[in-house]
């Protein structure tokens, strides 16, 4: 080995043993003082210590420690009140903490930028607070990813953890490009993470990475899907490992992670708010899985497809703040044999940086304190003739603000932030800490099909409290309701759902999970229908145990489906002049064709959607994706007298995931 080589294993040793006397020096200095002072005072009195050695700089209050590269900003250690480092060391030290970005040029193959600094900086550092920031400036003719960026790391005095947050800026001229996914994430320790928590009700031990491997896991339909045959715990053969069974609205997404139970300790990650994320509160998006892995997703095309991709060209600039999010971690013995104990915990904390925000102590001047944002608040009503004479309370009812659009263009906004809360039962609602600037006021009442959109855009400027006026929802509706099918809640959640093929064994929750979350479902359908297709008899059939939940293709052999036509009988009394309306709600539709028949299956299509739909929600075990609503009108000279027929054809079969997954069907009279 060459000179060089020595002198670089004996910095290398030297930065190692210069960190550890640090905190070995921070560590007895808390003993000492909880000692004088007792217990509670002691991190109080470490205070936010930064230390800069090599090509490494260390964040620590005394609770938790974050070690991370320089200049580019991974994060290659936590460690929590002195203990070994909770990210897997097995990895290498750009693959355990870090940002990315999955982008493209425009048709070209994506690829991955970690967004690796090229500048450190320390932006202040004090015994109340330490934030330190990884740049990099895009260059003209660079390979890389036009974009500048700075990625920010807050540590407070006293707290349990660590922030997070990165500042996105392209300016125009620049060249076109795409982005399809943006996250932060963490790779955690897998011998000593096996215990999952993103929600009351799931919560679960979880598989090993090797159990996916070839003599552990049987590959299924798609590549996130595997049987465990082998697992490394016996008592999760049979089940199916799947990142996606464990995905969640954004409106739900707040806080998840894992614990290490030979430890009694918790690693979470806690999202305080939404603003900044893509596609709005029923964007679904992935959470933690197998890895152990620990994400918090900001961009994705998960659930929706390429609609939600952000798509840059020449001339556009483009600013954004993705984040703070919040890294989180706690301890209690008692997890040791009742792990939930620490997700009842992470809640109660995920509860105070909800009510913190947004954060006052973030030091980049594109971050918005609270002072700096406006406010909006109304009463939403709804006025459906045919239910109420008079407009009603939208109660419940879901309203924010976003970029300029049309109405329902909010579930496809990705570049500018977005502000959301739900109504109260008298449809009273306000808007909080929006960032200034002209939004588009939209709502969608459960119970009601059609998106909302004020006649006004309104301006939010800083110190602003707008009252918003005529907020007056009219859902689409031309006569009256003849009949109905289903609930518009934008899911197919009230229509039947098959148990499972019983090959696939489901883990025993402490509670039972939704029905959907389940793999293979698109399968039953042939099990329930295996020769004809499903009819519905109104009056007579009920949607909960006769509408199969998803309109899918039919398995007629290897790798071979047909597409599958689905019949609505009903009577008519009486048929008067003119056009009746059928209110086609879909709540997912993936690669699909609905085509529909009005009594005669062989005629020419009266309506079809064509080639709709990306979002991929059967496989991935959602219960809606993107929401669609097509007012289909049907002369009255289609109809007749007695019994009648609507076929719905699901024409698309180039695979088993080609569907729809209507939200609700409604026929009504003429005008």
């Amino acid at each position: 080995m060459g000179k060089s080589g020595l002198n670089s294993i004996f910095s290398w040793q030297i930065g190692v043993f210069v960190q550890l006397l640090f905190l070995l020096i921070v560590t007895h200095s808390h003993k000492l003082d909880g000692h004088k002072h007792g217990k509670g005072r002691s991190h109080a009195a470490a205070g936010v210590h930064l230390l800069q050695q090599n090509h490494t700089v260390s964040l620590t209050n005394g609770i938790v420690n974050v070690l991370l590269t320089i200049p580019d900003g991974m994060v290659i250690s936590v460690t929590y009140k002195g203990g070994d480092n909770l990210l897997e060391t097995q990895n290498k030290e750009d693959d355990r903490g870090y940002w990315d970005l999955i982008w493209n040029k425009p048709g070209a193959p994506t690829s991955m930028d970690k967004l690796e600094g090229t500048s450190y900086k320390v932006i202040v550092q004090n015994n109340d607070q330490t934030e330190i920031s990884f740049t990099r400036t895009w260059a003209v003719g660079s390979a890389r990813m036009p974009l500048n960026i700075d990625k920010r790391f807050v540590m407070l005095r006293d707290s349990p953890g660590f922030y997070t947050y990165t500042v996105l800026e392209r300016l125009k001229g620049w060249p076109a490009f795409d982005i399809q996914e943006g996250r932060f994430l963490f790779k955690l320790q897998e011998n000593k993470f096996h215990y999952m928590a993103m929600s009351d009700d799931r919560q679960r031990v979880m598989p090993m990475p090797v159990d996916r491997l070839p003599g552990h896991g049987q590959p299924l339909d798609y590549p996130e899907a595997v049987l465990l045959t082998n697992p490394t715990n016996p008592q999760l053969k049979g089940e199916v490992d799947d990142k996606y069974l464990y995905s969640c609205d954004n409106k739900d997404n707040k806080v998840h992670g894992w614990v290490s139970s030979d430890q009694g300790l918790g690693f979470w990650m806690i999202t305080p708010s939404n603003e900044f994320r893509t596609g709005g509160p029923l964007k679904q998006d992935l959470t933690s899985h197998v890895g152990p892995t620990l994400l918090s997703m900001f961009i994705s095309t998960h659930y929706a497809g390429e609609d939600l991709a952000l798509k840059f060209q020449t001339g556009d600039y483009w600013k954004k703040v993705l984040g703070p999010v919040f890294v989180y971690l706690n301890s209690d013995l008692s997890a040791k044999t009742n792990p939930s104990v620490l997700w009842n915990d992470a809640k109660q904390r995920m509860q105070k940086e909800v009510s913190s925000w947004p954060y006052n102590f973030p030091l980049s001047v594109d971050f918005l304190k609270s002072n700096q944002r406006g406010a909006v608040k109304g009463q939403l009503l709804v006025h459906d003739w045919y239910k109420n004479k008079m407009a009603v309370p939208g109660a419940s009812a879901y309203v924010g603000l976003a970029p300029q659009g049309g109405p329902g263009s909010w579930q496809f906004e990705n570049k500018g932030y977005q502000f959301w809360t739900q109504a109260d039962q008298n449809g009273n609602f306000a808007i909080t800490n929006v960032v200034p600037g002209t939004y588009s006021l939209f709502a969608w009442v459960p119970g009601f099909v059609g998106d909302y959109k004020h006649a006004s855009d309104i301006t939010i400027t800083p110190g602003s409290n707008i009252q918003a006026t005529n907020v007056v929802f009219v859902p689409p509706r031309k006569g009256a309701t003849l009949w109905e099918i289903g609930i518009p809640d934008r899911t197919a959640v009230e229509f039947f759902i098959p148990d499972p093929n019983p090959t696939y064994k489901m883990y025993p929750y402490r509670a039972p999970v939704e029905k959907f979350r389940q793999y293979g479902l698109w399968a039953r359908y042939k099990d329930i229908h295996p020769v004809t297709d499903q009819v519905y008899t109104v009056g007579l059939s009920d949607y909960k145990k006769d509408w199969f939940f998803a309109h899918v293709p039919k398995n007629i052999g290897p790798k071979q489906f047909a597409a599958t036509t689905w019949q609505i009988i009903f009577d008519l009394k009486s048929i008067t002049k003119g056009s009746y309306t059928l209110q086609l709600a879909l709540a997912s539709a993936n690669a699909a064709e609905v085509q529909v028949r009005v009594n005669n299956p062989n005629s020419a299509a009266l309506f079809t959607t064509r080639l709709i739909g990306k979002d991929n929600a059967i496989a991935r075990h959602g219960i809606h994706g993107l929401y669609h609503l097509f007012s289909i009108d049907i002369p009255s000279t289609q109809l007749v007298v007695g019994k009648n027929t609507i076929f719905l054809t699901q024409a698309r079969n180039v695979s088993p995931f080609c569907e729809v997954m209507y939200d609700y069907i409604r026929l009504e009279g003429t005008a």
